[in-house]
């Protein structure tokens, strides 16, 4: 008897549990499916991501390859610190100091004009800006991000060039000029990445601060604004490598002229439109010098990328 009822009760045991049984197999191979699909995406991507590394190191190379040697034969001093440059002449000399100088002082002007602008707007977008207003500001504010250089080249050419020329005398076509339209070409960096900043800020350190009795202007600049510092200067960092990179607008407002400024007035030359200007006629030494200056550019904004990297290794840590 007792047999009996262990043997019916085993039955039972196996009618309830084989359903189960064969209701799984259909999941292990959906578990399948999906471990492939995930695979083959993370190939994907990782696909894509040595393509992009494959294409910096090959524009290294390329750009060292082909400057390097010519700045060699030049000399690297005289090169970068020479103050001349006439390639063209029977005794050619090339010194991209003035161009430096010039991209300096361009970059320079831009920052000073543009990230304290930025700055107070991504404050006010952030803490201050009602809901309605902001709805209106920030699309205008990405709509500049959106503008062709040309556009501001233009815009600087028709406005910016007459207004300095007024105000301050000379051309027109100078320092000033160059600097405010490049201050007006990074607003858009600055300001999305420092209210980006300010709004990643966690709301117990504004809340703490009120509740210490702090004002709400006080809470917000010397409170949530110290908090977002790494932040706001990854994005100096990266609107100064916007500033320097800048190639189009700078050419038609900057004056273009291959010498040192003595005023705020004078034109200049930058690194990028001196590779513009001459790169269509320009053969032998001439053409390598270029690439030479865009050699030291280039290092120049990997120094940029360098910096910000460490930046942003900072905020995470």
């Amino acid at each position: 008897m007792l047999r009996n009822e262990a043997y019916a009760d085993s039955n039972l045991l196996e009618e309830a549990f084989l359903p189960q049984t064969v209701e799984s197999a259909p999941k292990k191979r959906s578990f399948s499916l999906k471990s492939f699909a995930e695979y083959f995406m993370q190939g994907v991507f990782l696909l894509c991501a040595c393509i992009s590394i494959i294409c910096v190191v090959v524009i290294c190379v390329y750009m060292f390859a082909k400057g390097c040697p010519a700045i060699a034969q030049i000399g690297v001093l005289d090169f970068l610190s020479g103050t001349d440059w006439f390639p063209t002449n029977s005794v050619p000399s090339f010194g991209i100091f003035p161009m430096i100088v010039g991209s300096i002082y361009v970059t320079a002007g831009a920052v000073l004009l543009g990230v304290p602008i930025g700055l107070l707007t991504a404050v006010f977008l952030a803490r201050f800006c009602p809901e309605r207003l902001y709805k209106l500001v920030l699309p205008a504010v990405n709509l500049l991000a959106g503008i062709p250089s040309i556009v501001y080249g233009f815009f600087g050419m028709v406005v910016v060039v007459p207004f300095v020329r007024s105000v301050f005398g000379g051309t027109g076509n100078s320092i000033i000029t160059a600097s405010i339209i490049l201050g007006m070409m990074i607003l858009p960096t600055v300001v999305g990445m420092s209210e980006s900043a300010l709004k990643a800020v966690p709301e117990e350190y504004y809340e703490g601060a009120l509740a210490l009795g702090a004002t709400h202007e006080r809470s917000v600049m010397r409170v949530l604004l110290p908090a977002a510092k790494s932040g706001i200067c990854a994005a100096i960092v990266l609107a100064i490598g916007r500033a320097v990179g800048e190639t189009m607008a700078v050419v038609m407002i900057a004056g273009n002229q291959a010498r040192l400024p003595d005023e705020l007035t004078d034109g200049v030359r930058t690194l990028t439109a001196n590779i513009i200007l001459e790169m269509g006629y320009a053969s032998g030494l001439h053409y390598d010098a270029l690439l030479g200056t865009g050699v030291v550019l280039f290092v120049f904004i990997l120094i940029l990328n360098l910096l910000l990297s460490i930046i942003t290794s900072k905020r995470k840590g």
